[in-house]
């Protein structure tokens, strides 16, 4: 059986906004995660997150579980 190793959504999350610059809203995240090369899936993740502005990643993975991703 092949090993098939895929990240999970807040490691794929926290890989494509690592070294944002904070506070950031869920606007400034997607282009920036589009700029890292996040896929359009993560990117619509992203602006599902509640509309706010995020003080840090664990802010970032807060609303992430709240959005239901």
């Amino acid at each position: 059986m092949a090993n098939v190793h895929t990240d999970s959504p807040t490691r794929e999350l926290a890989k494509h906004l690592e070294g944002i610059d904070f506070p950031a809203n869920k606007q400034k995240m997607v282009e920036y995660a589009r700029s890292k090369g996040a896929s359009q899936d993560l990117c619509n993740q992203i602006e599902g997150l509640p509309d706010e502005q995020y003080t840090s990643m664990a802010d970032v993975f807060k609303g992430f579980g709240q959005s239901g991703k």
